[in-house]
Formats: C-alpha cells, structure tokens, sequence
C-alpha cells in the first residue's frame, strides 16, 4: 500500500460525507490501520478503500460524543465556526482567536 498526504491536518474540524457527525482531528494514519473486524463490519457498498489517510476525530453528534475513526474520502471541511464540545478536546486543544484548534502543551509522565 502506498501512503498518500494527508489532505486534512491535526486540529481541523470536519463533518462527516454522509453521516451527521463533526470533529476535530487528533491523529492520522497514512493508511488504515484498525482491525480487520472493524473494517469488515461496514457494509461493503459503503467501505473506503485502506490506501487512504485515516482519521482519528473527537466527535459529536446532536445527542453524544465519542472517538471515531474516519476515512479520508468521507470527511469535508467543517465552515461552520462552531466550536466542538467533546471534552477530550478541550484537554489537547486550545482554540485560537480565530477559532482554530492548536494544541495545547501535553506534559509527558
């Protein structure tokens, strides 16, 4: 499998194609890299293919929030301006002024 670039970066946040959902990303994987169970489980008409820049987004939906991971070719660009609500995100990220998300200093144990 050859890595592409990634087209999206840590601390942008996106929306999913398809699905209800938005996030800020807090990795990526140049190709896929779960388990071969978790890509089997989604239905093969739907299923993007491993040689893609995976993404790992704190994410929320109207009712909930939650980690997922996220295939290139179903994200866009969130334009929205809204901020993201995840917890997670406020313990990595700071927003800036102009409502991007850096993140934050991380102390190592």
């Amino acid at each position: 499998m050859e890595a592409r670039t990634a087209k999206f970066r840590i601390g942008q946040v996106v929306r999913h194609r398809v699905y209800p959902f938005r996030g800020v990303i807090f990795d990526v994987d140049p190709v896929f890299s779960n388990s071969e169970e978790w890509w089997l489980a989604i239905p093969e008409h739907l299923r993007p293919s491993k040689d893609q820049p995976f993404y790992h987004l704190f994410a929320e939906n109207e009712e909930t929030e939650y980690v997922a991971y996220v295939s290139e070719q179903n994200l866009v660009s969130d334009e929205t301006g809204q901020p993201i609500r995840h917890p997670q995100a406020r313990e990595f990220f700071r927003r800036d002024r102009k409502g991007r998300y850096r993140l934050d200093k991380v102390e190592l144990n």
